[in-house]
């Protein structure tokens, strides 16, 4: 059986409470860290979304203008600008796709004639069905 001895120690001090800000100074940093991440998603978000507007926008005005003086050119821009809006709803598909059947005599002849009022009808019921 060991037996310990207690010998008193005079030259060792005892422990002290020091005080140590840096859980403090990280806690502001990630604070810090966390509202700058949040608000660039923010920015991000609002400006992605801004962004597809103006898509939508400009290929509506593009969609828009088309004059039926050259019906081979209007019948390919009505075709291509026409696309980006097509998968909205249901409904504006089924017009886009009898909108497209329509257009296809005057995109691959050579010479076409010009675009018939009934046609010209349903591409004004198209950009009525469309939203921007």
């Amino acid at each position: 059986m060991s037996q310990t001895i207690d010998i008193p120690l005079h030259d060792i001090m005892p422990l002290l409470d020091v005080s140590e800000p840096s859980i403090y100074w990280f806690s502001v940093l990630v604070s810090l860290g966390l509202i700058f991440f949040a608000s660039s998603v923010i920015l991000f978000l609002k400006w992605n979304r801004d962004q597809k507007i103006n898509e939508r926008q400009k290929h509506y005005e593009a969609l828009k203008k088309i004059d039926f003086k050259n019906p081979k050119q209007s019948a390919y821009t009505i075709t291509k600008e026409g696309y980006f809006f097509s998968h909205d709803t249901e409904q504006t598909f089924n017009a886009y796709q009898n909108l497209f059947a329509r257009l296809e005599p005057y995109k691959y002849a050579p010479t076409v004639q010009k675009i018939d009022e009934e046609t010209v009808t349903y591409y004004y019921g198209y950009l009525e069905m469309v939203k921007v």
